[in-house]
């Protein structure tokens, strides 16, 4: 005669995990009929692939000036704001830029040979 403990001992349970279901994709509205016009202006619906398009990769990087020269950027952006234009740092190169590439060969290397050289780098802590 078996009792309640050791027929529960005997029988074996088989224990079958179900696959985790994955979570499902959200389901796409029905796509709109072609004779019905869209809600939006269409200069509206392709702003964002144009705003992406016209985005303009962008580089940091430092540099090495004489302080002479760095307070001719405060000076420019000074001129700036006399003018109700408020202008950054880097504007200010940028158009600096802009104007070097304007000079003929011989403009330019005069300008920059009127540059002192400096030593590049980090200077030393003390």
């Amino acid at each position: 005669m078996t009792t309640k403990k050791t027929a529960a001992k005997k029988t074996k349970v088989a224990v079958v995990k179900l696959p985790a279901k994955k979570p499902e994709a959200p389901k796409k509205p029905a796509a709109k009929s072609a004779n019905k016009p869209s809600a939006k202006p269409a200069h509206k619906r392709n702003t964002k692939k144009s705003k992406k398009e016209n985005k303009k990769k962008v580089v940091r990087d430092s540099f090495t000036m004489p302080q002479s020269e760095y307070l001719k950027i405060a000076e420019i952006k000074a001129i700036c704001l006399k003018s109700r234009m408020h202008v950054k740092k880097s504007e200010v190169l940028r158009a600096g830029l802009k104007a070097l590439a304007k000079l003929s060969a011989r403009e330019l290397r005069r300008a920059m040979g009127e540059l002192e050289k400096i030593k590049t780098g980090r200077p030393k802590k003390r």
